[in-house]
């Protein structure tokens, strides 16, 4: 959850609204580029967050967010390659003023050049959790699994050991057997006889 003012609250609920998205690419190499409004072909953006495929209900699943856009620039494309992208939605007040809201990070998958633009899809950091699992045998608490979930796949976790601890099954100690059907890093369950999506309980920076 992302706290915002009254004043935003009012402002997204009004039937017309005002609004612009900027951010930063910072490439590999650690070049950054900073995109304007002017440097975001209109209509191009979105950003999809999907839990479950489209023809069937999959218990236990995440979301994964995709971010698709089209810039206005010259940029290398190859440049681009697992660059981080930062996107934030700039939205208008009753008083005229505009209230920053984050809309994510995400790591560019694809980008391809056209005659005058680029257009670029990435995806979140729930992905990284896609590494392969490396069938380990123990028994800990869930902040252990997930500490070391987030610690093999480079994800930073912004709960603390006490906040996950204060959740239902904080402090109940849980076991991973080398026989389970644990393909990655996602699978990994944490309460007993089910996989639920954990993930949610993250907030993935």
């Amino acid at each position: 959850m992302y706290a915002v003012s009254d004043a935003f609250l009012t402002a997204v609920a009004a039937n017309t609204r005002s609004y612009y998205w900027a951010g930063t690419i910072t490439t590999t190499a650690g070049k950054v580029y900073e995109l304007g409004y002017s440097d975001i072909l209109k209509g191009s953006g979105y950003i999809s967050s999907q839990c479950c495929g489209s023809t069937e209900i999959e218990l236990g699943t995440v979301y994964s967010s995709e971010l698709g856009i089209t810039l206005l620039s010259e940029v290398d494309r190859y440049t681009l390659e697992d660059a981080v992208v930062e996107i934030f939605c700039f939205l208008r007040l009753a008083d005229g003023s505009y209230e920053e809201v984050p809309m994510g990070v995400f790591e560019v998958s694809e980008a391809n050049r056209t005659a005058k633009c680029i257009e670029i899809k990435a995806y979140d950091y729930m992905l990284r959790f896609e590494k392969s699992f490396n069938g380990f045998q123990s028994t800990g608490t869930a902040y252990d699994f997930i500490n070391l979930c987030c610690l093999a796949c480079s994800v930073e976790m912004a709960q603390t050991q006490d906040e996950i601890e204060a959740m239902a099954n904080g402090s109940e100690t849980l076991s991973i057997y080398s026989e389970e059907d644990i393909a990655n890093y996602r699978d990994v369950p944490l309460c007993e006889g089910t996989r639920f999506a954990w993930h949610f309980r993250i907030q993935l920076c």
